[in-house]
């Protein structure tokens, strides 16, 4: 028998049995939270890009509901698409620095075989990040970081958070002389975007939430410095 789902309130993050009552005939009533005497979750009643707004502008009651409150299975699929678009920057920047007049069987084979190196790259780099977010984490031993469920329940946070590498691709094909400049600054909001991940979904404060970033990403370079002094990156 399957466990009754357990909701959140968007405003002090305590637990709610429910998000509304149905009085039927239509009638509907948001739950009001015992703890702080506000409704529990009001962007039931919003429309959904409404809410993208807000979690664009990293409001804690804007990932709380998505997080707690939805249910988005999409994070694995996400996760994928960010690491092709990825992927895809370094593969088209690595060709823009090797142009070939001969574009023959062997040479589009290669190329083809960069876009996948890119791929493999990249996906090294996200797990080197994820690692150094999670031991960090772990270090600082975490009473929210108790189960599996809990770290799996923290992973996905993580990856949908990580939705601002979307923006890589228009960045890319309205390119302008500010384009670099462009990708640092997308760089800045996923890396945002993830701190306030893991300050919503392990209630914890700021400070722990910036070190397990700031970690995440010196294991990140880390590994992308290793990488360019095998060779693998060219």
């Amino acid at each position: 028998m399957e466990e009754p789902r357990v909701y959140r309130c968007i405003e002090c993050n305590r637990k709610a049995a429910e998000l509304y009552k149905d009085y039927q005939r239509g009638v509907v009533r948001i739950s009001i939270c015992k703890s702080c005497q506000k409704p529990v979750d009001k962007y039931i009643e919003y429309d959904p890009v409404i809410i993208l707004i807000n979690a664009i502008l990293c409001k804690a009651q804007a990932y709380r509901h998505i997080l707690f409150n939805t249910e988005i299975s999409i994070h694995g699929k996400l996760c994928i698409f960010c690491l092709l678009c990825e992927a895809y920057i370094r593969w088209l920047q690595l060709q823009g620095s090797s142009q070939s007049p001969d574009p023959d069987d062997l040479i589009r084979y290669a190329k083809e075989w960069d876009f996948y190196r890119m791929f493999a790259i990249a996906s090294m780099e996200q797990a080197a990040f994820l690692t150094g977010i999670f031991s960090t984490l772990w270090l600082a031993k975490s009473v929210a970081l108790r189960t599996k469920e809990d770290l799996t329940f923290l992973l996905k946070a993580l990856l949908l958070s990580s939705y601002g590498k979307l923006l890589l691709i228009p960045a890319v094909i309205w390119e302008h002389d500010y384009t670099h400049l462009s990708l640092k600054l997308i760089k800045v909001f996923v890396l945002t975007s993830n701190s306030q991940a893991i300050r919503v979904t392990l209630n914890t404060s700021r400070k722990l939430c910036l070190i397990a970033i700031l970690n995440g990403l010196i294991l990140e370079n880390g590994f992308s410095y290793l990488i360019q002094r095998i060779g693998w990156n060219v």
